[in-house]
């Protein structure tokens, strides 16, 4: 398993774009749901790989879930729709 970049448990890192509902997402009725805006703050708290495809790594991250910095259920992430650099996330809004 090889990447341009590699995130490992517990390091923060921030939703590099818009991330929406694949339609595997269990809690959204809505397939095209919004599950986490770009530029939120989360923890790598797992990471494996694709059952469809596993050259595709997956990172499972828990992102902010409200304003005292709670964390939320994890969700599943590409490892593009992830960065660490702060104030890089793009806006698909």
């Amino acid at each position: 398993m090889e990447t341009a970049q590699q995130y490992h448990i517990g390091d923060m890192v921030f939703a590099a774009e818009d991330i929406f509902n694949d339609g595997g997402m269990p809690g959204f009725d809505d397939e095209e749901a919004l599950i986490v805006p770009s530029g939120l703050r989360g923890v790598v708290v797992h990471f494996g790989v694709a059952e469809m495809d596993e050259t595709k790594e997956i990172y499972l991250v828990q992102f902010e879930n409200g304003p005292d910095g709670s964390l939320g259920a994890p969700i599943g992430c590409l490892p593009d729709e992830l960065t660490q650099e702060i104030g890089t996330a793009t806006v698909n809004r």
